[in-house]
């Protein structure tokens, strides 16, 4: 048993203790508020070129602003971040407003780290941040006694300088200049850098030569990064968020993030369910949307209103900091502050918590995306918001028809019953309301487990969510039909033909590791958790990292951010890569650069292999590799340059569990040593 577990149920804690001063979400009431349909971005100019297509230009700006995500029926405003047209206060939203982007039509993006107050003077973290990470360390505060960014850092206490971002299209085929490399990061342009502060990352010069950029006048204190994303793949639903090395959970869930969503004429000639919102939409209310893009995170609050988020280790086990006895980092090897994982107890869509959407009794186009830190969702679609006195959901039939996944259009519709997605995924979704009449009501709920992960079925091998707060999502409420509906029938659609991949040249294999404290062994005492030295009978304390790897042998061969490269496909080569999960728990696997193909699953010591689910067979970017078992995926490697892959439950991600690759000549690869 984890040691978590039999810790908890030797002391007889729960969560619910832990969180006795926070909010409760029982005490938010539930449908209260319209959704928010989030507007278009407004594009600061067109900016035509010479023998190529128009180039969309965005200004586009990070600042903190106050938010009603709690309902407003008397409850506080929330402090968050979010993204803005810069010059455009109302632009401010979170999640972002959208950014419409046409298929071979470029989007260039001056991208502004603007976190800064009234006086010009930076703003701390609304949230803790664990210095003792690898992190971006802008304070160049070495546990290794070297003055330099991106490195662990030896303090324990929380940093309170200024915030580094540096922003990610997930989902973008796009040169490595442009992809938001972890440490290519950059800070405001505050009055008030603290001393010794470095204003940029290690890899920010790399950011400055590209064709967004080309004068290259950027010296890396001026608070932006220009970026160009060239929009030569098929129409798709993607996103963006912040990338910054150790503190990506932390600057999403402060709340910058947004879809970006990608359009072609094959999505034009299918007749989907439409309008979508316009640059001139409005923000909320009752709208005649058909086409409504819908994030879906979990989140936790204080009482004032604000943002929670864990800043102790303890928090994780259950524990206060009290009961927690042990040597955190620099003394051993156990960071103070991180959570192996995060699970809020609130649900919030759109950045509103349990909002209502009115729909018209006829077909709508969703545009699913899981943005939870941690939390897995199976969304289903019921007629009553809680489970019956069976304790069994009254489910519709086939209430979803996905049309789309991460990468664009499936080869054919799937119906399903059920979405599964885990952090990172989107889902692209027909919901037919045909069938109910005005005054009706149904429910999106939520059956994925408080927990991480590790495959299965709900009420088998998990709990469900908490049927009265994360087991639901939000409201469907019906309303008269205004107008007949001329979208296409999801039965009889011919989407877009699906191209797949060419044969491979090369088979790789990875791993997916937790690391355990080779320095701290603990057991319970007097109600405390207390460090003893460690012998082969005695428990290591852990998670204390999650890491990605290779295989030497067939045995897991762990590596960390900062070890020399190891994956490094040759450019223009068509790979698999045979990802072998080693943990306990389900893990969402991102490459950036590419889109790829699931080929299938197949458990340890088993010949057999699993096709990959109906959801799976178009083009993915993050797939869910299981707990024991090998999941194989084919992507090809078209543009030179260095990139990461990931883990994207973001606590993971932010502890090791990200690695660079490059694809091409190792010299065009600035991190971390030639592979």
């Amino acid at each position: 048993m984890p040691f978590i577990c039999s810790l908890l149920l030797f002391l007889g804690i729960s969560f619910s203790n832990v969180l006795a001063d926070l909010l409760p979400a029982e005490d938010i009431p539930k449908y209260v508020d319209p959704l928010v349909i989030p507007p278009v971005m407004p594009k600061a100019d067109t900016i035509m070129q010479q023998g190529g297509p128009p180039i969309d230009y965005y200004e586009i700006e990070v600042v903190q602003f106050q938010q009603q995500i709690l309902p407003s029926t008397g409850f506080p405003k929330t402090p968050v971040w979010s993204y803005g047209a810069v010059g455009h206060p109302e632009t401010r939203n979170y999640p972002a407003f959208t950014i419409e982007a046409q298929v071979n039509r470029p989007t260039r993006v001056k991208w502004v780290n603007n976190l800064v107050d009234e006086n010009g003077d930076f703003l701390p973290h609304l949230l803790p941040v664990d210095q003792t990470l690898h992190w971006a360390n802008p304070s160049q505060d070495c546990i290794d006694g070297t003055t330099r960014t991106d490195c662990r850092g030896q303090s324990q206490e929380t940093y309170t300088g200024p915030v580094p971002i540096v922003t990610h299209v997930h989902g973008m085929r796009v040169a490595p200049e442009s992809d938001g490399y972890p440490e290519a990061w950059w800070l405001p342009a505050a009055n008030n850098l603290p001393p010794g502060s470095d204003p940029s990352g290690t890899l920010f010069g790399d950011i400055t030569t590209t064709d967004a950029d080309p004068n290259n006048d950027n010296p890396g204190n001026l608070g932006y990064a220009l970026f160009q994303y060239p929009n030569d793949q098929p129409s798709a639903t993607l996103w963006y968020h912040d990338h910054a090395l150790g503190i990506t959970r932390l600057n999403v869930y402060a709340g910058p993030a947004g879809f970006y969503l990608l359009r072609g004429e094959e999505e034009d000639n299918l007749n989907l369910p439409g309008s979508a919102p316009k640059p001139d939409g409005n923000r909320q209310g009752p709208q005649k949307f058909f086409e409504i893009p819908i994030a879906i995170q979990d989140r936790s609050f204080n009482e004032d209103g604000s943002l929670f988020y864990p800043d102790n280790r303890a928090f994780f086990e259950g524990l206060s900091p009290d009961q927690l006895k042990i040597d955190f980092l620099p003394d051993s090897d156990v960071p103070p502050i991180w959570n192996p994982e995060f699970f809020g107890n609130t649900m919030v869509v759109n950045g509103r918590t349990w909002p209502v959407l009115q729909v018209e009794p006829r077909r709508y186009r969703f545009r699913f995306l899981n943005g939870s830190n941690s939390r897995f969702l199976i969304l289903k679609a019921v007629t009553a918001a809680q489970p019956d006195n069976s304790t069994t959901w009254s489910n519709l039939t086939d209430e979803f028809v996905q049309i789309g996944a991460d990468g664009g259009f499936l080869p054919q519709p799937v119906a399903l019953d059920e979405l599964l997605m885990a952090p990172a995924e989107r889902a692209d979704v027909i919901v037919d309301f045909s069938g109910f009449a005005p005054g009706e009501a149904i429910y999106l709920v939520n059956v994925g487990p408080d927990e991480p992960f590790g495959g299965g079925r709900p009420g088998v091998d998990f709990e469900p969510a908490n049927p009265e707060t994360t087991g639901q999502v939000m409201k469907f409420q019906v309303v008269p039909l205004t107008e007949p509906d001329p979208s296409a029938n999801p039965d009889t659609l011919v989407l877009p033909s699906f191209e797949e991949l060419g044969p491979s040249t090369h088979t790789r294999q990875v791993s997916l590791n937790e690391e355990e404290s080779q320095e701290v062994c603990v057991k319970v005492q007097k109600g405390k958790v207390q460090q003893i030295g460690c012998s082969p009978e005695a428990e290591e304390f852990g998670p204390i990292a999650a890491l990605l790897g290779t295989l030497h042998n067939g045995m897991a061969n762990p590596l960390f951010w900062e070890n020399t490269i190891t994956e490094n496909p040759a450019l223009g080569s068509t790979e698999i890569w045979e990802i072998y999960n080693f943990t306990e728990d389900a893990h969402p696997i991102h490459l950036h650069l590419v889109q790829f193909q699931v080929l299938n699953r197949q458990p340890f010591g088993d010949d057999g292999s699993s096709d990959p689910q109906p959801w799976e067979t178009g083009f993915k970017d993050t797939v869910i590799a299981l707990p024991g078992e090998i999941t194989r995926i084919k992507a090809k490697f078209d543009i030179p340059g260095l990139y990461v892959w990931h883990c994207h439950i973001l606590e993971h991600e932010d502890n090791e569990m990200m690695r660079p690759y490059c694809v091409g000549d190792p010299a065009n690869c600035p991190a971390n040593g030639a592979p």
